[in-house]
């Protein structure tokens, strides 16, 4: 097929003088330009000149739910250097509400004849959806690669944060500044990141003496801004002064929740996030988090994916990495009296 360099550069975001520097392997051409222009060929479905086939070990799928929340573009930009530097061309596949869904982008992606393909916080994370999908994937064999999400008997490789230690360093670091009635605001139960978190703040919870019930004070939403803030309303109005938040963005909005209320953060109510998010250390006050390892988490995910590619066979197995509490200016002491408060029933 004969390559239209008008079409190129319209995809790749650069002039055609440049796809035809790249096309005629000419210097002067920045790397990430280059990698522009042959990952806009392969998109496009052109041969690639033989002189530049040796610069691609194949194209692979991305798959990720969102770029709104700050942490999927961390895993991103880390997984697509990597993959780069690897000399293969990552496809990124960026799921909207009404756009195209997981597994439309799949058949896209096989249909490119991907090498394989990383899943980020997708479907299979969600413990309603079927996994059938996964498993046609692995009967067709395809490597996959799976990021914070588990699905049982699946034959692929899982990479996540230990989400259990992860809610009880949260309630942990809370009660040792004093506070006992601790609040949980996260997303839906019917993910397994959120299902995890309220077990380990469930189990950290029931072992401080004089805690609530921790049935009473795990309020559900979504992982947004607005979703932190309605949970949060509920959690103060059952006389809460600590909140911990299924991501940093479901703790700004807690945080606009107190101070709605005309509180303030720390010194009335505590608030802790979860991933450490690029900016969180900037906003006001600066947030205390949970950190997910994403550098740490992102190269594993390669890895094994390269090694199916490879032909190594998957394992089964659930890489679990450690969380960080990154402690900052939202969480302080418990309020005198705070120990006084009772929790409605």
């Amino acid at each position: 097929m004969t390559v239209r360099l008008s079409d190129v550069a319209l995809h790749a975001g650069v002039s055609e003088a440049t796809v035809s520097r790249v096309l005629n392997a000419k210097p002067g051409v920045a790397a990430q330009t280059r990698q522009a222009v042959l990952a806009a060929l392969d998109v496009l479905g052109y041969e690639r000149p033989s002189r530049l086939r040796s610069t691609s070990a194949g194209l692979i799928g991305l798959i990720v739910p969102e770029l709104e929340n700050p942490v999927f573009p961390a895993f991103v930009q880390v997984i697509e250097t990597i993959l780069a530097q690897r000399e293969y061309t990552p496809l990124l596949c960026t799921q909207t509400p009404g756009g195209v869904s997981e597994d439309e982008y799949v058949e896209m992606l096989l249909d490119r004849g991907v090498a394989g393909i990383l899943f980020v916080s997708g479907l299979h994370a969600d413990s309603t959806a079927s996994p059938a999908r996964y498993h046609r994937l692995r009967e067709l064999g395809l490597p996959i690669a799976l990021v914070n999400g588990f699905v049982a008997g699946l034959d692929a490789p899982f990479v996540s944060t230990d989400d259990v230690a992860a809610a009880e360093l949260a309630v942990q670091h809370l009660v040792s500044l004093g506070h006992r009635r601790i609040g949980l605001a996260i997303g839906p139960r019917r993910f397994v990141p959120a299902a995890r978190k309220i077990e380990g703040f469930t189990r950290a919870l029931r072992a401080v003496p004089g805690a609530p019930d921790p049935e009473r004070v795990v309020v559900t939403s979504f992982f947004t801004v607005e979703g932190g803030r309605a949970c949060a309303a509920q959690l103060l109005d059952a006389g809460c002064t600590a909140i911990v938040c299924g991501s940093d963005l479901m703790a700004l909005g807690a945080v606009r929740a107190v101070r709605q209320r005309g509180l303030s953060v720390p010194g009335d109510v505590s608030v802790i996030g979860y991933d450490d998010s690029p900016l969180i250390p900037f906003t006001d006050p600066p947030l205390t988090t949970v950190r997910q390892a994403v550098p740490a988490m992102a190269a594993a995910a390669v890895q094994v994916l390269m090694e199916q590619i490879a032909g190594v066979p998957a394992d089964r197995s659930e890489l679990l990495f450690t969380p960080e509490l990154v402690v900052r200016g939202s969480t302080g002491a418990a309020p005198a009296g705070a120990l006084g408060v009772e929790i409605p029933g």
